[in-house]
């Protein structure tokens, strides 16, 4: 689904001719104006691109974010801004071949988004698309997968795409709140700065061609609790229209006093107390961080939002009825071939024998070999019996967390609630089941992205090609109308009664995905 394409008119009123020189004509980068002042992006093709803008002032450590300083004269948005620091990485990630990642400058000022729109004309209300990254609340970035660049579904769909930086680990989700005075505030920073960032989108992003009355969050894995959260919070009412939540679990806070245990654990590792716990604000980040993630490992939690009654609910909100959702997850996450080497090692799972794949089935599931061969194969019978090995553990309880999502959001709304499953086995290493993280390359039609084609099985793969646009033009459909429904292929709501989830694959088709007992036999 290729929407309409800018017209030259727009292209030649928004681009000023600066000189002319030896008969050519040099155009001025574009230009806009938010409310702390002017901004200079830059033309990718014919993609209007702004990167690094400050959507969030905050003035020290563990403050509150607050609305950005303005600025004189224009300021250069041309390049990525900082993202926000995390912890050491010392080796290459299993993934890199077909999830390859870019790795940034780190600074605490990371509060900073990227806006990509094919059209900048204030009058355009494209719908906006918000994403909001994974790496749960420890890690990542709006930039760390290649993938996550937004200039071509902004191109492929009209829309305004935004990503965004915000506080992770000890600097977002260290509560210091029990210890009250000038910590009073200091619980869930991070989400904090999510919501100024929506804050910021709301009122500015007509500058960028966007409708603020039509914005989607979209997140994955830790992004997709990071937008179910925001479903949770009073500020987000006005501010989000539709939700896709991919490859998640439904989000449940940490106990208050687990998170008053990490702080003074914290606190013990770095010497400090009540006395002096303002330190705590200039000390280096390593220090800070490997107190805290040595808190957390002798406690057995690990990063996530806080209760925090009065401000983060318990459970999707009153004004958040009648907002549509997607919810989804892809078939093995990582618990597939790519992640567990079994069928890259040795020989390739598709060139198993009959017995070899009951062999594996049995050392996955035991006594339930069978069950699960039988449930497996009603459910998927265009997928080879070797691929049900790959479901334990990370595919089931990806899908199980997916489900409670979905039980959920119906439960407490009345608008529509879609669910997909991306089965799709990309054709790398002799067939790599699907993955966690690849269904983004093709929700933002990225797959043609150089150092990304490789995960689509390169560039003369055809059914990665028709599968992007299908799975493109669905989330296109959905953020100008909360349908994702096309021309192509009527996408059936979830519910309880009627399970239907779109099977995304070479013939992609929306069916009852009723997959209980399978999901019961596999994880014994």
């Amino acid at each position: 689904m290729k929407r309409k394409h800018i017209t030259a008119a727009v292209l030649v009123a928004s681009l000023a001719v600066s000189s002319m020189m030896a008969g050519t004509a040099y155009a001025a980068e574009p230009t806009t104006t938010v409310a702390q002042g002017e901004l200079r992006g830059f033309m990718d093709g014919d993609v209007y691109t702004f990167l690094g803008v400050p959507y969030a002032y905050v003035p020290e450590r563990f403050a509150l974010p607050e609305d950005p300083q303005p600025w004189e004269g224009v300021r250069n948005v041309q390049s990525f801004g900082p993202i926000c620091p995390i912890p050491d990485q010392t080796s290459v990630g299993g993934d890199e071949l077909v999830w390859p990642h870019r790795y940034w400058i780190q600074n605490e000022d990371c509060q900073v988004l990227n806006i990509w729109s094919h059209n900048i004309d204030k009058e355009a209300k494209q719908p906006v698309i918000v994403y909001m990254h994974g790496g749960g609340y420890k890690n990542g970035s709006s930039i760390e997968g290649v993938a996550h660049d937004g200039r071509n579904i902004a191109e492929y769909g009209d829309v305004v795409f935004v990503s965004l930086n915000h506080r992770l680990n000890a600097l977002g989700y260290l509560d210091l709140s029990s210890y009250g005075g000038e910590f009073e505030n200091a619980c869930n920073l991070g989400d904090e700065d999510l919501i100024q960032a929506l804050r910021w989108v709301n009122e500015n992003i007509e500058a960028f061609g966007g409708d603020p009355d039509n914005i989607t969050i979209m997140g994955q894995s830790g992004g997709g609790r990071k937008v179910q959260g925001m479903l949770r919070y009073a500020d987000c009412e006005g501010l989000v229209d539709k939700v896709v939540s991919q490859s998640t679990s439904y989000l449940t806070p940490m106990a208050k006093e687990d998170a008053k245990a990490v702080a003074d654990k914290t606190l013990e590792i770095l010497g400090l107390d009540e006395t002096n716990i303002e330190e705590i604000k200039t000390i280096s980040y390593r220090e800070l961080d490997d107190a805290a993630e040595a808190a957390l490992s002798e406690l057995g939690l690990g990063w996530v939002p806080v209760e925090n009654e009065g401000r983060l609910a318990d459970e999707f909100l009153e004004w958040t009825a009648d907002v549509p959702m997607i919810v989804g997850s892809v078939f093995t996450e990582s618990s597939g071939n790519m992640s567990t080497g079994i069928g890259w090692a040795d020989h390739n799972k598709n060139e198993w024998t009959d017995e070899e794949v009951q062999e594996k089935l049995t050392e996955q599931y035991g006594e339930n070999a069978q069950a699960v061969a039988d449930a497996f194969t009603a459910l998927y019978p265009d997928k080879k019996l070797a691929d049900a090995y790959y479901l334990a553990p990370r595919g089931v309880s990806y899908r199980n967390g997916v489900k409670e999502v979905l039980a959920n959001k119906v439960e407490t709304g009345t608008a529509p609630v879609f669910n997909y499953m991306m089965t799709y086995e990309i054709p790398v290493n002799g067939g790599t089941t699907a993955f966690h993280c690849v269904d983004i390359m093709y929700y933002l039609h990225n797959i043609e992205i150089p150092i990304v084609r490789i995960a689509s099985g390169g560039p003369d793969n055809q059914d990665a090609l028709d599968l992007q646009d299908r799975m493109a033009s669905a989330l296109v459909n959905f953020a100008y109308t909360g349908d994702p429904s096309t021309d192509e292929l009527k996408w059936e709501p979830y519910t309880p009664d009627q399970p239907y989830a779109m099977r995304w694959d070479v013939e992609s088709k929306c069916q009852i995905l009723d997959d209980a007992e399978l999901l019961a036999a596999a994880a014994k």
